[in-house]
């Protein structure tokens, strides 16, 4: 059995854990039963700080959607208390709170009948803003999603894209720079290389502008790939762990996290883990403008049959001992990788290009510069270290965060 106190231990909602001026929500004992005495949330305490991206995950039925509308009172809480940036929401006028926390669901919720400028400029406009500013504002903001206002601006949703209308559902929810930004399943609608894109441009988005995000989301990768911590909840809305997402796969504070994470854990967080220095392999390496003679004997003496080619400390390919023995300076023989990597990527996007391209080597540079190579062997060494460990029969904990 797991210890209870390891998930108290883990919750980040607690007031000595975040300091008040930090905290952009704040939920304490919040708690919504329905008429027919079904408890979606009980008493639930939860923390997000200032410009932190939070993913609630957890089964259906777990309340997840539940206590993203009490947050902008689209459903009123039972009891607790709710303040987003400090002000008490559940005393505070509905329609002018909602008006400054943006909220994005599935395929954006966009209006069909207006065009996605005016769905873009609806609540500027509901605010009072003038034509100039409101105009101004939507180009800049359907630029910074990635559609040209000129082209998108006239179209009306069912003109665009899944992803399109996406985009256009997260520049509506910025117009007027909200402090909060809720997010309903906000990708769950687009296929799956769509949103892995979208995923990855929001992410961007987000950190750039320094939005405090709550999102729902029913995806544990989606979770694991773009938040800063993680909500785990169980049914009736029980918050079982609270914490990184490295944290949530590394060392499960239930056996609920653990089933719920699912039992290849560690290699989700493969996700979340960086290229170390010590996840690569140095093979020998050998200049563009060497000689074959000379590069042969570098292989000979390492007892290797492959060298990385550079040119300085730049990535210029590879080369075997058979093509050496065919041409006289290295440039001349040398073959390109399939594929390179960046040191700021993730194990596991070294790990699928390793199995996309089939490939023993992969380069990893820092910008031009080469850096090493990851090998199969050398991400299943990243790999167990960061498998738990069982000490004394007890739940995994972590030996050593990556993270």
């Amino acid at each position: 059995m797991v210890d209870e106190g390891a998930r108290h231990a883990t919750d980040a909602s607690d007031d000595t854990a975040t300091p008040p001026g930090e905290v952009m929500i704040r939920l304490r004992g919040v708690r919504k039963e329905y008429a027919d005495g079904t408890v979606a949330v009980e008493g639930l305490d939860l923390d997000v700080r200032r410009g932190e991206l939070v993913a609630l995950v957890g089964p259906s039925g777990c309340g997840k959607s539940t206590i993203l509308r009490m947050v902008n009172r689209l459903i009123e809480p039972s009891g607790g208390s709710i303040e987003v940036d400090g002000t008490d929401v559940i005393h505070a006028d509905g329609p002018t709170m909602r008006r400054g926390i943006g909220y994005v669901i599935q395929s954006g919720g966009l209006f069909p009948h207006r065009t996605v400028a005016d769905n873009v400029a609806t609540v500027p406009r509901l605010v009072g803003w003038d034509r100039r500013r409101t105009r101004e504002r939507v180009d800049e903001l359907l630029g910074l999603v990635g559609l040209d206002a000129q082209r998108h601006g006239p179209r009306y949703p069912h003109e665009l894209s899944g992803g399109q209308r996406q985009r256009v559902g997260v520049a509506r929810a910025l117009a007027v720079d909200p402090p909060v930004l809720l997010m309903d399943e906000p990708f769950g609608a687009v296929d799956p290389l769509v949103r892995d894109r979208l995923q990855i441009e929001f992410r961007r988005l987000q950190q750039r502008l320094g939005t405090t995000v709550l999102l729902v989301t029913h995806d544990i990768d989606e979770a694991v790939r773009i938040a800063d911590r993680i909500a785990v909840l169980s049914v009736g809305g029980r918050l079982e762990q609270y914490d990184a997402p490295a944290n949530v796969l590394g060392a499960p504070a239930t056996e609920f996290v653990a089933d719920f994470v699912g039992a290849d854990r560690g290699l989700r967080r493969l996700a979340v883990t960086p290229i170390l220095d010590e996840d690569l392999e140095h093979p020998p390496t050998v200049q563009v403008s060497d000689t074959t003679d000379h590069a042969l004997a570098l292989l000979e003496a390492s007892h290797l049959d492959y060298a990385v080619v550079l040119d300085g400390d730049a990535l210029r390919g590879w080369v075997s001992q058979q093509a050496l023995r065919r041409g006289h300076t290295v440039g001349e023989v040398r073959r390109r990788f399939d594929d390179t990597v960046d040191c700021r990527d993730s194990l596991k996007t070294g790990f699928s290009e390793i199995v996309a391209h089939d490939a023993g080597w992969l380069p990893v540079l820092d910008g031009e510069r080469y850096m090493g190579v990851l090998t199969p062997d050398s991400v299943h060494r990243a790999l167990r270290r960061l498998l738990p460990e069982r000490v004394d029969g007890e739940l995994p904990r972590v030996v050593n965060l990556a993270v």
